[in-house]
């Protein structure tokens, strides 16, 4: 397999932390997906991307167990 962006060939299965928006807040989705060594390209296969999907569902039902890691700041800029 070569990476569409870099072309590369150095691609392997890495931990990542995907992020889920969910109102002002982001979830991060611990998973393992294809990464290219070279550009960081993900590529994510059709359990990953059903995994996900499950995850968005029982986020916006409220029905899947957070836990609180730390704040998102935004400065106020003139």
């Amino acid at each position: 397999m070569k990476c569409v962006v870099c072309k590369s060939s150095d691609i392997q299965l890495k931990p990542v932390e995907e992020e889920i928006k969910v109102e002002s807040d982001i979830v991060l989705i611990p998973m393992q997906v294809m990464v290219c060594q070279s550009c960081g390209e993900r590529y994510y296969d059709t359990n990953a991307m059903r995994k996900l999907e499950e995850i968005r569902t029982k986020l916006r039902k409220k029905d899947l167990t957070v836990e609180n890691v730390g704040k998102v700041l935004r400065a106020k800029v003139a």
